[in-house]
């Protein structure tokens, strides 16, 4: 916009109506005050949009290169500086000098561009606890000169590690590798690659990214739970109840005929032999829906690694449901838990983080209940502080003809099996004790 055109404007927003009389009129302060911002911004937002775009490229990353140590070396120098003004401290002065000369030199050395084309590689992004993940950085040199050794960081959790490329002729590549230590349940984010220019005092900092983040999904430890052990199951048309139906798979006895049965289901060789309409009875059936409810309530486990054992156990039976194809529910007291597929399921599982506040192993059995209400069978996955009676309130949520296990997680127990009402119990005390338990559930 040119200038005729701003003022031609801005006359169009100052000009002022006059009255019948030729009077002008008298504007309201509210309202000159919004006519002057809008003048203001016709000439001052392009001047205001490049200051701050210059200040955004060249200051912001002048100003993030200062060190902490950097920042308290230029607050000293202006402090001596003015003292020394001030009382004629020579003294002063000469620090103040000084210090203003090791600036000089540390801008020295974060000068210049490095060239490089880094690649950050982690052979698996989705790992079990105990298992180490491996990873590379390949660094090339892509300009047309040797570039002087130099520093990369590749940030990984929490800590930082530290990799030195040496003096690399153009179109060098260096590889380093490296493994990360997976001792816990964690998503672990994983970079960005940055190289690092300092001085040696560590006045001032230059980082440069080279590299996007990458998630490293540490899963729960899991266990097999195929053969025998999952053998309660093992049912491909379902799980049979002690309800009758009059069209089903399972079939249970003969009855007269009533008027409105299906004549389908008319057995002929026995209406003929008695005289008299007889037809199929079935016992009404269930497709298999196994569902899972894990507490994380961490006042019901006795330590960590209890609540870690009962995730794990949670995710096992999730695995072997998902694998057999039966339809899998599994939820906690954050919520539902997404268990399209073993993937979903684990990073879920990983994410999971327990909360003394949340409701009781009782308040997640109503939940079920209520969420899951065509569940055959049901997991209680809990703490060794369950009490019985609240196990015993949790399985009068469970509806009937539905059944019910609980397993009560206790790092160093001895496996058992018991019965409270129609809910089963478990005892784990170890995860690969899993399966052994389940086989003593069918037993």
């Amino acid at each position: 916009m040119s200038i005729k055109s701003r003022a031609r404007k801005a006359g169009e927003f100052l000009t002022r109506p006059f009255r019948r009389d030729g009077a002008p009129t008298r504007l309201h302060p509210t309202s000159l005050w919004r006519e002057a911002a809008k003048v203001a911004n016709i000439y001052v937002g392009p001047v205001w949009s490049k200051v701050a775009a210059w200040t955004r490229r060249w200051v912001v990353p002048a100003l993030a290169s200062i060190s902490t140590l950097g920042i308290v070396v230029i607050s000293a120098a202006l402090v001596l500086w003015i003292l020394g003004a001030s009382f004629g401290w020579q003294e002063a002065k000469v620090a103040a000098l000084l210090a203003l000369v090791l600036l000089l030199i540390a801008v020295g050395f974060i000068l210049g561009t490095s060239m490089y084309a880094v690649k950050l590689d982690l052979a698996r992004t989705r790992v079990a606890v105990g298992d180490n993940a491996v990873g590379s950085i390949a660094v090339a040199n892509t300009s047309s000169r040797t570039v002087l050794p130099a520093a990369l960081e590749l940030p990984v959790g929490q800590a930082t590690a530290l990799f030195h490329l040496p003096r690399m002729k153009p179109s060098q590549v260096h590889e380093d590798l490296f493994t990360i230590p997976t001792s816990r349940r964690a998503v672990i984010t994983v970079g960005p690659v940055r190289s690092v220019r300092a001085d040696p005092l560590q006045l001032l900092r230059r980082q440069v990214l080279w590299t996007e983040p990458t998630d490293l999904y540490v899963h729960p430890r899991t266990t097999s739970l195929d053969g025998p052990a999952a053998g309660f199951l093992k049912d491909l048309e379902g799980l049979t109840t002690r309800d009758l139906s009059t069209s089903d798979i399972a079939f249970h006895a003969l009855r007269d005929y009533v008027p409105g049965d299906d004549r389908r289901h008319i057995h002929w060789k026995t209406t003929a032999r008695t005289g008299k309409l007889m037809v199929r009875q079935f016992e009404e059936t269930r497709r298999s829906h196994m569902a899972v409810a894990l507490s994380v309530n961490t006042d019901e486990y006795e330590s960590d690694d209890d609540f870690e054992m009962a995730i794990s156990a949670a995710a096992s039976l999730g695995r072997q449901a998902i694998k057999e194809n039966r339809e899998l529910s599994v939820i906690t007291q954050r919520g539902p838990i997404r268990c399209e597929t073993g993937k979903n399921l684990l990073d879920d599982m990983t994410r999971l983080e327990g909360h003394s506040r949340r409701g009781t192993s009782v308040d997640l059995a109503r939940t079920l209940s209520d969420a899951v209400p065509n569940a055959s069978v049901v997991f209680f996955v809990v703490g060794s502080k369950v009490t019985p009676a609240q196990l015993r309130s949790a399985a009068a949520s469970v509806p009937p003809g539905v059944r019910a296990f609980a397993v009560r997680c206790f790092t160093g127990a001895q496996s058992a099996r018991a019965n409270i009402a129609d809910l089963t119990v478990l005892t784990l005390g170890e995860l690969n004790d899993l399966a052994i338990v389940l086989r003593k559930a069918v037993a």
